[in-house]
């Protein structure tokens, strides 16, 4: 029969992943990992935190082994350390979202008017013909950096602070499908409101990057335009 303090100590080192992720900011932080590694000076400028505030919870991540650093010269970038951190970034937030009607309410707030029911969404094998075979441009508009590290193969990247001023760069003509980072990215709602008012056919993909990359969709990495 097993020692009970040795069952009490396996508890509670596996309760050290579950204590990181318990921290909306840390979250948030895995959730910009999920698109690709960063430096501490580019999250906390994209999660709207300090780098010193950046710097201590990127470290209770790592010290719960869920990212992982590798030194480009004097800067220090973080990654996730692994497929299956996002594998449960992912399953966190489908669990969350059908067990708490807090998290729809909450979602609802932060969408606003981009809630999804203001505009059209398709799947991913619906892109992926829609995009074989010819009928749509694929608008990537999440910001550069997060292009360069992996995107859909074919589309086109406008990040979305920079739309309405490149839009004539999109074919007058041509359906436009948008895609952002995940289900919880309100970056697609916006560029399909943009382009609709503006009298272009568009929707976006029903979720994002992190959902695309999970589901063993084809990933491009290039240099963004």
């Amino acid at each position: 029969m097993g020692d009970p303090r040795h069952k009490t100590e396996l508890f509670e080192q596996l309760a050290r992943v579950g204590k990181a992720l318990g921290s909306g900011k840390r979250l948030e932080l895995l959730d910009l990992l999920c698109q690709g590694p960063r430096s501490v000076a580019g999250l906390a400028a994209r999660a709207g935190l300090g780098v010193t505030t950046t710097s201590a919870q990127l470290q209770k991540l790592k010290h719960a082994g869920l990212v992982a650093t590798s030194r480009e010269g004097t800067t220090i970038r973080y990654r996730l350390a692994d497929t299956d951190v996002a594998v449960l970034y992912a399953q966190l937030l489908t669990v969350a979202a059908a067990r708490l009607a807090d998290v729809d309410a909450a979602r609802r707030s932060y969408f606003g008017t981009h809630s999804g029911e203001d505009t059209e969404e398709v799947g991913r094998e619906e892109l992926l013909r829609r995009a074989h075979s010819g009928e749509v441009v694929v608008l990537d508009v999440r910001p550069a950096e997060e292009f360069a590290a992996g995107h859909i193969p074919g589309a086109i990247s406008i990040p979305i602070d920079e739309l309405p001023a490149r839009i004539a760069e999109l074919p007058a003509d041509a359906e436009v499908v948008a895609y952002c980072r995940g289900a919880y990215c309100v970056f697609a709602h916006e560029a399909v409101r943009l382009l609709t008012g503006q009298g272009r056919r568009a929707v976006r993909l029903a979720d994002g990057m992190l959902e695309w990359r999970l589901d063993a969709q084809p990933v491009a990495t290039a240099a963004a335009d």
